[in-house]
């Protein structure tokens, strides 16, 4: 699933480097906890870079209950990892395979050691500007897509239509979307509904997946 290098634009997590080239301090990290499956309660140090935002716990959980029965064994790609919050919430509930895109040098470096802590050996870092990424056709379709970009740089559709163009979307997906609150939902293709959705008092967040034809 590895791809060739692109060249660096900006989106997501587009942020600062922690200060001095070296190690970040303590004042530039801060953590994600894993509320659910095999690794319940750890906490993963993050950076706590302008423009990174985590999903909340509470976001977390109210999807991975949608999920439940969906993320065991899923094929997963994690579109804007940022923290990688959502990914290492599938990996901890049984997903088989998560791939983190990750634009930052910094939060990728943060997310291989996340994941070297965890053992996790079937997950995958790609630094990358995640749109060039989705330009590329598809190697695999993927159970369970996240795309959470960074709020206010219009990411959202132009990635969604990526995802299906491309082929890493198919029928069986599910798609998770988080957004603005005060957003539309971006346009899918025609069959798509929403599963589940909320809003808290920053997001807007839903669940989809294609319905299936009466035909």
């Amino acid at each position: 699933m590895a791809r060739k290098p692109v060249k660096r634009a900006s989106h997501k997590n587009d942020s600062r480097p922690p200060s001095k080239a070296g190690r970040p301090t303590r004042s530039e990290m801060g953590e994600v906890r894993i509320i659910g499956g095999d690794w319940r309660g750890r906490k993963l140090p993050v950076l706590t870079a302008e423009g990174l935002r985590p999903t909340s716990d509470r976001v977390r959980e109210t999807l991975f209950n949608w999920l439940q029965f969906e993320t065991p064994g899923a094929s997963c790609l994690d579109v804007f990892s940022g923290s990688g919050a959502l990914g290492f919430e599938a990996l901890s509930r049984g997903a088989k395979q998560v791939i983190f895109l990750e634009l930052v040098a910094a939060n990728a470096k943060q997310l291989k050691t996340n994941l070297s802590t965890l053992k996790a050996d079937q997950a995958e870092v790609v630094q990358a500007d995640s749109l060039q990424w989705l330009a590329q056709p598809a190697n695999q379709v993927f159970d369970v897509i996240f795309l959470d970009p960074p709020f206010h740089q219009g990411l959202m559709q132009p990635a969604m239509d990526l995802l299906f163009k491309n082929g890493y979307a198919n029928d069986r997906s599910w798609l998770y979307i988080e957004q603005e609150k005060q957003l539309d939902w971006p346009k899918l293709p025609d069959g798509w509904v929403c599963h589940r959705e909320k809003t808290t008092s920053q997001v807007r967040f839903g669940l989809w997946y294609r319905e299936e034809s009466e035909d």
